[in-house]
């Protein structure tokens, strides 16, 4: 199962303090827009998303059809194969995408411990 580009998006208290921190850290901005109340930060082949009020917890992100540079790639499990994959060992999944799409498409599972997995395709 290929999942694509792995990132961790935080939610934030302090955008701007957040920024700092991880810019300490050898991180730059990549997307986003500071005055939306999110960035996309990367080091190297790491990536840090920084969200203000969007949502409660952290989330473990992944995008299918994606490197860690958001490049399209050419081989990728498409999210409804892996949505199928999951249901078929009982995965149960908090959100689906629609079997009968094609292109973008999401959706969210949470592992035992509560940690919420976005399942995130853009291509």
């Amino acid at each position: 199962m290929k999942l694509g580009a792995f990132s961790i998006s935080l939610s934030v208290k302090d955008i701007t303090a957040s920024k700092q921190f991880y810019e300490n850290l050898g991180f730059t901005i990549f997307a986003g827009d500071i005055e939306k109340n999110y960035l996309i930060m990367k080091n190297e082949h790491s990536l840090i998303g920084l969200f203000k009020g969007m949502f409660e917890n952290n989330i473990l992100t992944f995008n299918p059809g994606w490197d860690a540079s958001a490049n399209q790639i050419e081989s990728f499990d498409d999210v409804r194969a892996i949505q199928k994959q999951l249901k078929s060992k009982g995965v149960k999944l908090d959100t689906e995408a629609e079997e009968n799409s094609s292109g973008p498409a999401r959706f969210i599972v949470t592992d035992p411990d509560g940690n919420v997995i976005y399942i995130d395709q853009h291509v």
